[in-house]
């Protein structure tokens, strides 16, 4: 009988301590290198994480890169400074939730909110009076459709569009497929906070490494460093609130879908066709279709969900032809 008990407690106790919580693992030097360079502003009483980089002389072309789900800026440390040596600024932020930004919860996060985290770093660092160039990934895809609704609607605080280039994003709900953990996150609130909770690296190495495709996987080194940005302040634990995305895509197409395919902003999309969550070619011919005025590049057929990071001179030869071309 003791030993029954002793088997049990011998399972328990891992499950309970990973229940309640393994301390965060520490950050690498590169990623202290990446926080060292940043600076914070204040948005709504929580802290924001951003870098501001001045690089080209003589140029006045401002570029703000807007990153995916679940990472952070530090998505674009591959073409950060090839970038800087073309732009007069160079701007990232992590999202309220994401990377060393504040991750409150409870919280309702929300597209309509990080877009105007994006207004108010524009306005702290007295751009709001300046065209700027957009990059963006994934999640911040649907940020800068709202960023571009704004703009064209002329809406109070927006941005000043010079030029827009996406990335691998679910802009149609009809094509994007989320992962299977995603989908449990977003829609069971009884499982969410468990699964929050016990989600481990070994769970997040192999879920991010099928969006990364067979010939372009992360390093573990880059692994380590993109699961420290989201454990980083407990930003595991509002996963599942921030997930919602996902429904306000659906919820708010015809608004986001609709600024894509009515704006006159230049337009370009970068993609990576082995992508799993927007496949290839059911999402691309999706928006053929429909954005017939945006220019487009695929990569090479092995680039996946990550193209800044899996091909990132492909990546900066296609973005250096758009913006140059117009």
């Amino acid at each position: 009988m003791r030993e029954w008990w002793l088997h049990v407690g011998l399972i328990c106790i891992p499950l309970v301590a990973v229940y309640l919580h393994i301390p965060p693992p520490q950050l690498s030097p590169a990623l202290q290198k990446w926080q060292s360079a940043g600076d914070v502003f204040h948005f709504r009483g929580n802290k924001i994480f951003y870098r501001d980089s001045y690089g080209a002389l003589g140029s006045s072309d401002v570029l703000i890169l807007l990153h995916g789900f679940p990472t952070s800026s530090y998505d674009w440390h591959k073409i950060w400074e090839p970038l800087a040596l073309r732009f007069h600024r160079v701007i990232a932020l992590d999202f309220l939730g994401f990377g060393f930004s504040d991750k409150p919860r409870p919280h309702k996060y929300s597209i309509f909110e990080q877009a105007s985290v994006v207004e108010a770093l524009v306005a702290h660092l007295g751009l709001s009076n300046q065209r700027v160039n957009l990059i963006s990934h994934d999640y911040g895809d649907t940020v800068a459709l709202e960023l571009l609704y704004r703009s064209d609607q002329n809406r109070t605080g927006h941005l000043t569009l010079n030029s827009l280039c996406l990335s691998n994003g679910g802009l149609f709900p009809e094509t994007h497929h989320p992962r299977l953990l995603q989908t449990l996150l977003k829609d069971s609130s009884f499982l969410a906070p468990l699964l929050t909770r016990l989600t481990n690296f070994m769970i997040f190495q192999k879920g991010i490494g099928e969006v990364f495709g067979p010939y372009t996987q992360p390093t573990n080194a880059d692994f380590w460093d993109m699961w420290s940005s989201i454990r980083y302040n407990d930003g595991n634990l509002v996963m599942d609130s921030i997930l919602q995305y996902i429904n306000q895509r659906l919820k708010h197409r015809e608004r986001w879908v609709g600024a894509l395919t009515s704006t006159f902003v230049p337009l370009h999309m970068i993609y990576g066709p082995l992508d799993p969550v927007n496949p290839h070619p059911q999402f691309i011919r999706l928006y053929q279709q429909l954005v017939q005025r945006s220019t487009l590049t695929i990569l090479d057929e092995h680039i996946s969900h990550y193209p800044q990071l899996e091909d990132p001179t492909g990546f900066l030869n296609a973005y250096f032809n758009f913006i140059h071309s117009f």
